[in-house]
């Protein structure tokens, strides 16, 4: 049970391409995880989290995308089409994940770890959009909590006071 897990390296996901991940694999790291789509006004999202992880993988940053269709049908897509869309239009070569379900009975235990953590506006626990993001730190634990309107390029201070900690 989610709330029996004490850091994000208590959970697994599965690679975009099938493989499991263990997120412990990530343990020391800053990792940004969000969920996405990409048939969303926030698509273009994509670009900026791609700059991120290009400007500060090598301090120890790791974005994780985690495909989700909960959110007005807006990630149809297979894995692999989905994979390839990213590559394609934004470049992106930080690890994506199976597509997930973020909310609700079928919600994947690390979203509901996540929003348990760091709950939303008036203590909501529920993912309202595409493109929410969570800020981990390297002990594992969630730092913050950002809205989809939330550009990533906006988060860039606080990744690196997460990388200098």
């Amino acid at each position: 049970m989610a709330s029996a897990s004490h850091s994000v390296y208590d959970f697994e996901a599965t690679g975009i391409t099938g493989q499991p991940v263990a997120l412990g694999g990530y343990r020391g790291q800053v990792l940004l995880i969000v969920n996405t789509a990409s048939a969303c006004g926030f698509t273009p999202q994509y670009a900026g989290l791609q700059a991120l992880h290009a400007q500060y993988a090598d301090r120890g940053l790791v974005v994780l995308g985690f495909p989700c269709n909960q959110f007005g049908a807006q990630e149809k897509g297979t894995d692999a089409e989905i994979a390839s869309f990213c590559d394609l239009n934004f470049g992106v070569t930080f690890p994506l994940m199976h597509k997930i379900e973020v909310n609700g009975a079928g919600a994947h235990p690390l979203y509901r770890w996540l929003t348990s953590e760091a709950p939303g506006v008036l203590g909501t626990r529920s993912i309202k959009w595409n493109f929410t993001k969570f800020l981990v730190g390297r002990d594992g634990q969630v730092i913050r909590r950002y809205a989809p309107q939330d550009k990533p390029e906006k988060l860039a201070a606080d990744i690196e006071a997460a990388l200098a900690a």
